[in-house]
């Protein structure tokens, strides 16, 4: 007997579900190496010059993409909700995202090459197209996954994503940021295929190679991830019939009153959770003054934590519901991020150091402050994850299946109509108090609203109105 999807047909077999993941091996370490570890770092302390000018630009930056995500997804999903089939849509978005990515390769030191203003404008292309794919992606999980094995192939997925980044990230330390600067006699002399470490190429040299793997990497969901049927409407009619029900939608989200609770919960703590994410590389970066080697080494096991979180939490999920999943998630995540940001070059939970020595013979974290920071990563990549995975897998639960792709629109909406806002925190409250620690401790605020709200969310599926469906 077939198993059965929430939506009620019949799920994927394991080639198609697993195919369904391997997207996120596909597109996630773009956000590992790009967006938080390595070329973000790189991008505010040697391409803007200045941690704090460039910490502010990135936070203005999201701002933008967010918002334009914010009033365009739930309309994309409502659309494609009239189409049927969500890979072409998906196959689109990757063939943006690649050659916007692959560019950022010539942003070099100084605002040289391509420039700043550039930099950031294809930046900000790819967000809004990593988004949109996400959407259908997203869309395609209650129908692919067995209704037994949801949360755990949620789970899977950015596991996959994480385990992935990991393993692009070890193949950057020992190609390019590694030789010549270390004595281990299995490191090449030299950085492999002529990359320049005077002119930042190890660390430039991410984007391109995030941009292949991701295009390699996508066909698996494409080959071999079952897809709806397509309907008989024509583009036209989907997206006139898409836009009117998107917008019927938001006109009676009373009946969607507690999926639309959720939503307005997930606003808040998912941006909360990215933003830890994002700015926690660059906050590592100018806190302790790391390198890129250390920033890799950092990104590296930080990866293998999440990839662990990730799969502990969707066997969590599956077992004690997604909701209990998402309260643990942000609670730990809020707690881990409010002793963070007591930790300086000097000091530990305020409390000045007599000693900022090494603490043990290593090259990397040496000094206890570093060490309890680098540890206190280790448990934020563990709960982010968790967070992210039971999120998905909430919004499966609740929405009515005959909507799913819409649903996850306004998922996006959620994600991303206060996107603006933990960039905007961060930006404003680093340069107010010209303090990175006072902008990271921003997004403090945003976890707990978010966490306090989740309490009243029941975790149930809706069933569509008629003027909506």
């Amino acid at each position: 007997m077939h198993a059965v999807s929430l939506t009620g047909t019949r799920a994927a077999g394991p080639l198609g579900y697993h195919s369904w993941a391997l997207f996120e091996w596909a597109r996630n370490p773009y956000v590992i190496l790009v967006t938080i570890y390595i070329f973000a770092p790189y991008f505010t302390t040697t391409v803007a010059g200045n941690p704090v000018e460039g910490q502010s630009m990135l936070g203005f930056t999201n701002t933008v993409s967010g918002f334009i995500i914010a009033i365009t997804a739930p309309f994309l999903g409502a659309i494609a909700d009239r189409r049927g089939r969500r890979k072409p849509w998906i196959a689109t978005f990757v063939g943006i995202m690649v050659p916007c990515a692959f560019l950022l390769g010539w942003s070099l030191p100084g605002g040289a090459g391509i420039g700043v203003t550039t930099t950031l404008i294809l930046m900000v292309i790819v967000s809004i197209a990593f988004e949109y794919s996400a959407v259908f992606h997203n869309a395609m999980l209650p129908s692919v996954a067995p209704v037994t094995k949801v949360g755990a192939i949620s789970g899977y997925a950015l596991a996959y994503g994480n385990i992935a980044g990991l393993l692009l990230m070890v193949f950057v330390l020992y190609a390019f940021a590694w030789p010549g600067h270390t004595d281990f006699s299995f490191i090449p002399d030299q950085p492999l295929f002529g990359i320049d470490q005077s002119t930042s190429e190890d660390d430039r040299i991410v984007a391109p190679l995030a941009a292949v793997w991701m295009l390699l990497f996508t066909l698996p969901l494409l080959l071999f991830t079952p897809d709806g049927r397509d309907s008989s409407n024509s583009v036209r009619e989907a997206v006139r019939e898409g836009l009117t029900a998107g917008v019927a939608t938001l006109r009676r989200l009373s009946h969607y009153r507690n999926v639309a609770l959720y939503l307005l919960s997930r606003m808040l703590f998912n941006d909360g959770m990215v933003g830890v994410l994002i700015f926690g590389g660059v906050y590592a970066a100018g806190t302790f003054d790391w390198d890129t080697t250390t920033m890799l080494l950092f990104c590296i096991i930080s990866s293998f934590s999440a990839a662990i979180g990730a799969v502990l939490g969707g066997y969590v999920d599956d077992r004690l519901g997604s909701r209990k999943a998402l309260l643990l998630a942000i609670g730990g995540t809020a707690g881990l991020l409010a002793f963070a940001v007591t930790i300086q070059p000097d000091s530990i939970l305020f409390i000045p150091l007599e000693t900022t020595g090494p603490v043990w013979n290593s090259p990397y974290f040496a000094t206890l402050p570093e060490l309890v920071f680098f540890i206190n990563n280790q448990f934020f990549a563990m709960f982010i994850t968790v967070g992210f995975a039971a999120s998905r897998t909430m919004m499966a639960r609740i929405a009515p299946p005959t909507m799913m792709t819409q649903f996850f629109g306004l998922y996006a909406l959620s994600g991303t109509a206060t996107a603006f806002l933990a960039p905007f925190l961060v930006g404003t409250f680093t340069r107010y108090f010209d303090s990175q620690r006072a902008g990271y401790s921003s997004l403090i605020i945003l976890l707990t609203i978010g966490f306090v709200m989740l309490f009243a969310v029941r975790e149930e599926q809706a069933v569509a109105h008629e003027d909506t469906a």
